[in-house]
């Protein structure tokens, strides 16, 4: 039969381990139920014969006592005695002696043929076992082997395929949903790194586009010291904002590496932390609202004054003139930023957390970002096990409010510093 080559030897592949060992259990058991039935049978076998033997014999079905058999006499009864007469001593030893050899042959011949059949049932058993295990391993299997085929075919360009098992619900159909969960984020990470690629070429390649018209062309011929000068500080601005690129990019993945790299947390601030950095950022005649209830947590200053520096950044950038700016941190572990500002749709809310993602498009002015600011916060924010929420402000006010809860106390510091 097909397949059954794989028996030979040690099996190699799980139907084949599956296939041994249920043909192996089945045969156990099939062996057991053919040894306990000969072992009862041939228990009661031999009373059986010789009862019914008795029944024959008109002297035996009488209540005499009956002597003892001598083995040296002939079996086969002397004589018969006549009709209404009892049979005589060596009549009755006769016939016990005729019944006891019939018994002992009877019981023998059918001993044999009870073996005989249950060992030819046995075999027979055997490879309908082995046939039926081999199939039912088959069958049990066969998710297993479309998942490993649609493993086998993924790649990058066809991780939307998708397994999506016709089964009943089980251990099987649940790992194939499970591996259809990870092949959605897998595609949802790949996508998400070739338009951060693609967004980083084309962020890039703009100043350098911009430094090379203006030096093309803003300085070509013998240009007057002015337009040199406005020229140079074209390409100095132009620098200036490749090099805040640059080093966002850079942030981005020091923040995504996590706090793996060996660096041991310490407790910080985190009110004292965006005291510092309001104080430090421009606020351009805001209305400057600020709840800062004490709160520590355990991670890494710098990316910490990263993530809040990045917020209130982006609640100054995309906020209105005589706006609201918003700052809170309460003693259960939550950052909160909020501003006002244009109104966002909802639905692009987790979009804005994405590199170079932004509300608007973008107009390559002074001071208006690279789009990168919400996504460090929400990496850094991973980086320190903390959540991140944000929601889109409802009319009149607009803009966003960002929330970032950490992690609860350790009870085990001292300091009572917030582990990620």
């Amino acid at each position: 039969m097909k397949g059954f080559g794989a028996l030979r030897g040690r099996p190699r592949t799980e139907r084949a381990r599956l296939t041994a060992l249920y043909g192996a259990l089945l045969l156990l058991a099939g062996g057991g139920l053919v040894a306990l039935v000969y072992v009862l049978v041939g228990q009661g076998l031999y009373t059986s014969v010789s009862g019914a033997v008795s029944t024959v014999s008109p002297a035996l079905r009488r209540g005499e006592r009956q002597p003892e058999p001598d083995p040296g006499r002939s079996p086969v009864p002397a004589g018969t005695a006549a009709p209404g007469e009892l049979p005589s001593a060596e009549e009755l030893r006769g016939y016990r002696v005729y019944a006891h050899t019939v018994s002992d042959a009877v019981t023998e011949a059918a001993q044999r043929r009870l073996l005989t059949v249950s060992l030819i049932a046995l075999a027979a058993f055997a490879v309908l076992s082995i046939w039926l295990a081999w199939w039912m391993a088959g069958r049990v299997l066969r998710p297993v082997a479309v998942i490993t085929g649609t493993a086998r075919r993924l790649s990058g360009e066809n991780l939307h395929e998708r397994i999506a098992l016709d089964a009943p619900p089980g251990e099987l159909k649940e790992l194939a949903d499970t591996f259809d969960a990870m092949l959605g984020r897998m595609e949802h990470l790949v996508s998400a790194q070739r338009r951060f690629a693609a967004n980083a070429a084309h962020e890039l390649r703009t100043p350098l586009a911009v430094q090379r018209a203006a030096a093309e062309i803003g300085l070509a011929g013998d240009p007057p010291p002015a337009r040199v000068a406005r020229i140079r500080e074209k390409l100095i601005g132009v620098a200036d904002s490749s090099e805040h690129l640059i080093e966002s990019l850079l942030l981005l993945a020091v923040s995504e590496e996590g706090l793996e790299s060996g660096r041991p947390g310490e407790p910080v601030d985190l009110a004292e932390l965006a005291a510092v950095e309001l104080a430090a950022c421009p606020q351009q005649g805001l209305t400057v609202e600020r709840t800062l209830a004490a709160l520590t947590v355990t991670g890494d200053r710098t990316l910490l004054g990263h993530l809040v520096r990045n917020l209130l950044g982006n609640a100054v950038r995309h906020n209105r003139a005589g706006g609201r700016l918003a700052v809170a941190t309460t003693i259960d572990g939550e950052l909160t930023v909020s501003n006002t500002g244009p109104l966002i749709d909802p639905a692009e809310v987790p979009m804005l957390l994405e590199p170079f993602r932004r509300s608007a498009e973008r107009q390559h002015t002074a001071g208006e970002g690279a789009g990168l600011g919400l996504s460090i916060v929400a990496s850094i924010a991973r980086a320190h096990g903390a959540e991140l929420v944000a929601r889109a402000n409802p009319e009149p006010d607009g803009g966003l409010t960002i929330s970032v809860r950490f992690p609860p106390a350790d009870p085990g510091r001292p300091d009572g510093a917030r582990s990620r």
